[in-house]
């Protein structure tokens, strides 16, 4: 078996695309949640809450050719491939293009405006704004075919559009494909676009929030005065590197990917199941061969719905005990979807190595409903780990845990 390291991350969220400024938010108690007042058209909508990247611009040096197969989702994440790249110092290297180099990434879906154009076709007969990049831009591995075409890359392609899992299982994915031996290198990660109609999909089973008037003070995760989630949008991206072959080129190297685990509820398509939710932790433990005390920090999914919170704190507390330490950045971004796993994967590899680690956001009275945990709240704690996971759940019963080992 391969040991598998990262050695390129990059971002984009609604605070920031880079770690220092993004950490600097999280540590002032910054949200990048708004009021949608864009959104106020949908009368049945109920939330107008949303943690849109407003500043998003695309490069001058991407051209029309790269553009057209593009919708706003691939263009969030090709630039954040672009930023971990050039952060893993491949950017400009011509090894990445001869096939040693893979993708995998994902999306809850593609662009939603190419989806409307082709609603528009069954609706009313007429194919206005249809063109031959449509369904490019619409198909749900845009963001992994994307990224792939526009860097060359000739490794394996593997689409991972899990709803709120696709950037975790992306990774996750990734790492099995090099720890297997298939290809050195890997760029995984996933994507999100802001689009109301996701925001109604949570409306609809009423999860969202409706503190319309009070963005910041929303989502809630863990806490007794929770409403439910925000949707956000964003992008993360890793670079991961079989070690010798990361060793032999003089990489920096980040962290080391030691555990990966991804299972299935089996039973529902929206309720989230404590027992498998444990399940993957422990896949993922057993993968890292670590017992459960070597695991410093968890990540949480930390969505701020009642049922998610609930379920996501006793399994976590089931297998770790009182004493484990946890947050969610959805806290400050929303819930990005496909972003979720890539980026907060991204913030516990930088957590791990700074010895810092994030607070939620808005959590003033832990619900008593949840688990008996160490809930970090109020401001950053210090704590010096050996090991942090990731866990993401997602809708169709979908869950995954990572494990990541500070790299001295």
């Amino acid at each position: 078996m391969k040991r598998v390291v990262v050695t390129g991350m990059a971002g984009i969220t609604s605070l920031g695309s880079d770690w220092a400024s993004i950490e600097a938010n999280f540590s002032a108690n910054k949200s990048g949640i708004r009021r949608m007042h864009e959104w106020d058209r949908f009368a049945e909508l109920n939330t107008r809450l949303a943690g849109p990247i407003d500043d998003f611009v695309v490069p001058k040096s991407w051209n029309r050719k790269q553009l057209r197969s593009m919708g706003r989702v691939s263009r969030l994440v090709v630039m954040a491939a672009e930023k971990a790249l050039a952060n893993a110092g491949l950017l400009d290297d011509e090894s990445i293009r001869d096939g040693r180099m893979g993708v995998a990434c994902g999306s809850s879906t593609g662009s939603t405006e190419e989806i409307k154009a082709f609603g528009n076709m069954l609706l009313n007969s007429v194919a206005d704004g249809l063109n031959a990049n449509s369904y490019i831009r619409m198909m749900p591995h845009t963001t992994a075919a994307n990224i792939s075409i526009f860097f060359g890359l000739k490794g394996r392609l593997i689409p991972t559009s899990s709803a709120c899992t696709s950037g975790s299982q992306g990774i996750g994915y990734a790492y099995e494909a090099i720890k297997f031996g298939r290809l050195p290198m890997m760029l995984a990660g996933g994507a999100e676009e802001l689009c109301p109609t996701e925001a109604m999909v949570f409306d609809a089973l009423y999860a969202t929030s409706l503190k319309n008037d009070a963005p910041h003070t929303s989502p809630r995760p863990y806490d007794s005065g929770r409403d439910g989630l925000v949707i956000g949008e964003g992008a993360g991206m890793l670079v991961l590197e079989e070690l010798e072959h990361a060793k032999a080129r003089g990489a920096t190297i980040y962290a080391e990917i030691v555990g990966f685990g991804c299972n299935a509820d089996g039973q529902h398509a929206t309720k989230p199941e404590q027992v498998t939710m444990r399940g993957a932790m422990e896949l993922a433990l057993q993968d890292a061969n670590l017992d459960p005390h070597a695991i410093g920090y968890v990540n949480g999914h930390g969505t701020a719905t009642e049922q998610g919170d609930i379920a996501e704190t006793h399994a976590t507390a089931s297998l770790f005990g009182s004493g484990m330490a946890i947050s969610s950045q959805k806290s400050y971004l929303g819930h990005t979807l496909g972003a979720c796993g890539a980026l907060e994967s991204w913030f516990s590899i930088e957590m791990l190595n700074s010895d810092r680690y994030i607070h939620t956001l808005n959590l003033d009275n832990i619900d008593p409903q949840c688990a008996e945990l160490d809930y970090l709240r109020g401001e950053p704690r210090q704590m010096n780990n050996e090991f942090v996971m990731n866990n993401n759940f997602a809708f169709g019963g979908v869950n995954t845990s990572l494990i990541f080992r500070r790299w001295r």
